[in-house]
């Protein structure tokens, strides 16, 4: 029965079809004649002429492959035949005015004929650059995580260090280190809501003093943003500064006030101003603590400025002064409002928490901190079931405090089941979300990094009968 011939033909449109929808261009070698046939869409790609060339014996077409990879790429084709009669490797194009990087996927098969003798190979070609720039950008954003990741681990390597030398006692390295941790997760939550371009100064000021004492911190100044290294500094300093004022400043009293202002320099850079007043009757301290090392050198060092500390009797007041490499462009993405806090749990309870008779299923996916949460939760008396690291496990337990997200999944099952049964929990998360608990839930929110006393006080304030 003799083959239809228009059948014949629709079955080469509807190949021409597909090579054209998968944006591939094909090319064939015939070693009896000599001869390529390349097509339009593989010319389009890789540049050159298409249709019927001479083949100078199979080395027509690579001069399309750019002179670096040339070597290397024939090196895989001709491994690939003499393994399977078949290459696929991955490369640049030749460079083109116009197209000065592309990158190339090509795919070659063999032809044999009855007896086995070579008559030609056949191939398609594909245009990958958009997937090399994905994997190239991938990898640097890779990279650049490492390197974040690798720095912030020094620095709070060194924060440890110099806290511990400055410390007495294990209670005041807690409070005080615990305490410059969260100073800088409130800088780095703002650094990603600005995808690492930026963190505004104003958001900076709000996140550290908003939540201690409303009624007595006031802060202006215009819209400048700042650099991640310069904004984890200026976090650390106003976090030395707050705590300062807490423990012996105008904070440490009802009738205090602290006052923060900001302005642009003529350099480029700023200044800004902390003032204390209304507190205690203040005299420059008898020694040169952590707190001061960090504002009169670290500081000074990473804003390209100045620091100044002054103890008049009114008040302690702190002079910083920036350079211009400290401040960049306002970022595409920034938090829409100040980043004042959500009400979080207190720091701490302020003496030691009974949990006895108090079952508690901690879920939490990283086991150090499911380990500490166990420890701290016992010690307090509780009954610790768990704790669950998968979202299966708390599912199968279920009872409460939940990390808001559980190796990559969310714990909102968990949580809409305890809030069915009436059953009270906390959540303890490392996401900025500043609105409140995530997905709306009615429970309180500890950011990480977290002092266990806090998820202890925390647990125990939700076991307290309300009238």
């Amino acid at each position: 029965m003799a083959a239809d011939p228009r059948r014949a033909r629709l079955t080469m449109e509807h190949l021409e079809l597909a090579l054209q929808t998968a944006g591939l261009g094909e090319f064939q070698y015939d070693v009896p004649g000599d001869f390529c046939i390349v097509s339009e869409r593989m010319a389009a790609i890789t540049g050159g002429p298409s249709g019927y060339l001479p083949a100078d014996g199979g080395r027509a077409l690579l001069p399309r492959i750019h002179p670096d990879d040339l070597e290397d790429t024939l090196g895989q084709m001709l491994a690939g035949f003499e393994g399977a009669d078949r290459y696929e490797v991955e490369c640049r194009a030749a460079p083109r005015p116009d197209h000065p990087v592309v990158w190339l996927r090509i795919v070659g098969q063999r032809i044999r004929d009855d007896e086995g003798d070579i008559q030609g190979v056949i191939g398609i070609v594909e245009d990958i650059t958009a997937r090399k720039v994905e994997e190239q950008q991938r990898h640097a954003l890779m990279a650049e995580i490492d390197h974040r990741v690798k720095n912030v681990l020094a620095t709070v390597q060194a924060l440890a260090v110099q806290t511990a030398k400055r410390t007495s006692s294990m209670d005041g390295f807690l409070q005080t280190f615990l305490g410059r941790l969260k100073s800088m997760g409130s800088a780095n939550e703002l650094l990603t809501a600005a995808r690492w371009r930026g963190a505004a100064i104003d958001h900076l000021v709000a996140a550290e003093l908003g939540g201690l004492a409303p009624s007595q911190t006031r802060w202006a100044g215009p819209e400048l943003f700042l650099t991640p290294r310069a904004a984890n500094a200026l976090s650390l300093a106003l976090h030395e500064l707050a705590t300062n004022a807490l423990k012996y400043g105008a904070l440490s009293v009802e009738t205090g006030q602290v006052d923060v202002a900001w302005r642009a320099s003529p350099s480029g850079g700023f200044t800004l101003d902390w003032t204390e007043s209304g507190g205690p009757v203040v005299s420059p301290p008898l020694r040169t603590g952590f707190g001061a090392t960090l504002l009169s050198q670290v500081t000074r060092r990473e804003l390209n400025g100045q620091t100044r500390l002054d103890f008049p009797p009114t008040g302690a007041r702190a002079f910083l002064e920036a350079g211009a490499a400290a401040v960049v462009a306002r970022p595409d993405t920034i938090p829409e409002t100040p980043a004042r806090r959500a009400p979080e749990t207190a720091a701490g309870p302020a003496g030691p928490v009974n949990l006895a008779g108090a079952r508690v299923l901690i879920v939490e996916d990283a086991a150090l901190l499911a380990m500490e949460l166990e420890t701290g939760l016992s010690e307090a008396g509780a009954l610790v079931v768990g704790p669950a690291y998968e979202l299966e496990e708390a599912l199968a337990l279920l009872d409460q405090p939940l990390d808001a997200n559980l190796n990559g999944l969310s714990v909102s099952p968990v949580a809409e089941i305890l809030a069915e049964r009436g059953v009270p929990f906390v959540f303890a998360t490392g996401y900025g979300d500043a609105g409140g608990a995530p997905s709306g839930f009615d429970a309180p929110v500890i950011r990480k990094p977290y002092d266990v006393t806090q998820v202890t006080a925390a647990v125990a304030d939700l076991l307290t009968p309300r009238d």
